[in-house]
């Protein structure tokens, strides 16, 4: 068996999930670069280089995550890291649109059901797809992480304080699936806190990706620095955890 640890990272042909795939190789790990096209995900673990590899997998896609842990556990035979990144903010924003004119448009009275399946297909499902396949994998690890990749504005408690900057923006599209998705980790956290699995999210804060456009204000390698220190605790650290960096806790 494969001594240096295995990390999956979803979403990682670009962005934030990249970064995170090259900080993780930095750090010794194997890294499995996932990403929905494969040649992207093979020019993505080019560029990073040392032990990673590109994995093809659509997290919306059964066939495709079954594949892809197929391939772990015959390569492998196990995962020490799940680090659940891959997502989308929305399938219909007009070219130009600023992200208060969409979130106008998708008003609990007036949003697309369409649009809103459509991402929680992948920020919230496809997360429980991939949790459930990678299981397995992960429980045959020493010490298993999972890290699940969400966003400040999912926090009920920051949208329900009339002082927070972004609560125009809360609505049943991206905000809401990141509700669900702390909501999802942890349940996660409290399903495997016996075998010592820690589950924790995390908020990447406003990095400048394709998610919004580039209009973010920190960089990627600020955005990926929490999902990496959060990866990398031992066993006596938390689970069941929101943060940002650097351990600042976000009110669920």
């Amino acid at each position: 068996m494969q001594d240096k640890p295995v990390a999956l990272v979803t979403g990682a042909n670009q962005g934030i999930g990249l970064q995170i795939a090259r900080d993780l190789a930095d750090h010794g790990f194997i890294v499995l670069v996932g990403s929905r096209n494969l040649e992207r995900g093979e020019a993505a673990a080019w560029e990073i280089g040392r032990d990673s590899r590109a994995l093809q997998l659509d997290v919306t896609d059964q066939a495709s995550i079954a594949a892809a842990a197929a391939r772990i556990r015959d390569d492998f035979g196990r995962l020490d890291l799940l680090i659940q990144n891959a997502a989308i903010s929305n399938t219909n924003k007009q070219p130009g649109q600023s992200v208060a004119d969409y979130a106008k448009t998708t008003r609990p009275s007036n949003v697309s059901l369409d649009e809103m399946r459509a991402v929680w297909d992948t920020n919230v499902f496809g997360v429980l797809a991939v949790y459930q396949a990678m299981l397995p994998l992960l429980r045959a690890a020493r010490q298993a992480r999972i890290v699940n990749v969400s966003s400040g504005v999912g926090s009920l408690t920051a949208a329900a304080d009339p002082a927070y900057p972004w609560r125009a923006i809360f609505g049943p599209v991206y905000p809401a699936s990141k509700t669900a998705l702390n909501a999802l980790t942890l349940a996660m956290a409290l399903e495997l806190e016996a075998e010592g699995i820690k589950v924790n999210a995390v908020s990447p804060g406003f990095t400048k990706t394709n998610l919004n456009n580039y209009a973010g204000t920190e960089t990627l390698e600020e955005g990926a620095r929490e999902a990496v220190r959060v990866a990398l605790l031992g066993p006596d650290g938390p689970t069941g955890t929101f943060t940002r960096w650097e351990g600042e806790t976000i009110p669920w």
